[in-house]
This record gives C-alpha cells, sequence and structure tokens, in this order.
C-alpha cells in the first residue's frame, strides 16, 4: 500500500474510532429516557433534573460500559423509598451485589426506571464508576 493511502486510511480510522467519545452533556435520543448514562457521568441537559412527584424518571445506558443508578441513603429525603438498579433494599445491599456478581448491572441500550413519591433533593451514583465521580442529584418538586 502507498504511504499516503495507507496514511488515509488510518485517519480514517481513527476518526471512526473515537466518533461518539465525547459528549455534549446531553442524553442522545431523549425520547424513551429522561437521564443517559455516558463513560464515566450521568447525563441530563438540567442539572440537577427536576420531576414532579409521581411522575417516573428513566435512566439509560447510552454509554458501552455496565453501569448501575444507585442512591446514597443518607442522601434521599427521609420518607423516601430506597431505590437502586437490581432493586436492593439498601446501598451497602447494592454495592456488595455489585462486588458479588455485577449485581444492579445496566448493560449498554438497558434502562431503569424509579417513580420518586416524596418532595425533595436524591443523590444518586454508579457503583463501579463512583471514584471517577459519576454522582449526580435529582430534584422531586410538588
Amino acid at each position: 500500500m502507498h504511504r499516503r493511502a495507507f496514511l488515509s486510511t488510518a485517519a480514517t480510522a481513527l476518526t471512526l474510532s473515537v466518533a461518539g467519545c465525547t459528549s455534549s452533556g446531553q442524553p442522545e435520543g431523549g425520547a424513551d429516557f429522561d437521564i443517559g448514562m455516558s463513560a464515566n457521568r450521568f447525563e441530563h441537559p438540567n442539572n440537577p433534573y427536576e420531576v414532579p412527584v409521581g411522575e417516573p424518571i428513566v435512566w439509560k445506558n447510552t454509554g458501552g460500559r455496565t453501569h448501575t443508578v444507585t442512591a446514597y441513603e443518607a442522601d434521599i429525603p427521609d420518607d423516601a423509598a430506597y431505590f437502586a438498579s437490581g432493586g436492593f433494599e439498601s446501598e451497602q445491599e447494592a454495592r456488595d451485589a455489585w462486588m458479588g456478581d455485577l449485581g444492579g448491572s445496566i448493560a449498554p441500550g438497558q434502562t431503569f426506571e424509579y417513580t420518586p413519591e416524596v418532595p425533595g433533593e436524591y443523590t444518586y451514583f454508579c457503583v463501579p464508576h463512583e471514584p471517577g465521580g459519576m454522582i449526580a442529584t435529582f430534584v422531586v418538586t410538588e
């Protein structure tokens, strides 16, 4: 192969391989979900995301890595139901399940839904990507 043809082919391949690696901070698609999950963050154009009481929130894994949606027990309203992908009843149970067998996994393209019934601020995270800062908040209004 000639050097110029090789370089042109290599440049095209590199461009295609990194396509989609950057993000505007907004979920892609958005019609079937509220909050996207990219490589290491939760994405929504409004941060924090606001939702009225009783309105479901749908997260969708729009990236290529497995994620979780896991509430910080101490950072949700007192009377709110705990939430975590995988249906765990506590933060520790969700963490243990992830460490044991990747419990609570949301694979690329999959969704997780939670309907908050108590107004207030809710902070949540992705278990495997928490050290990298994959933490977010949503606010439930009356």
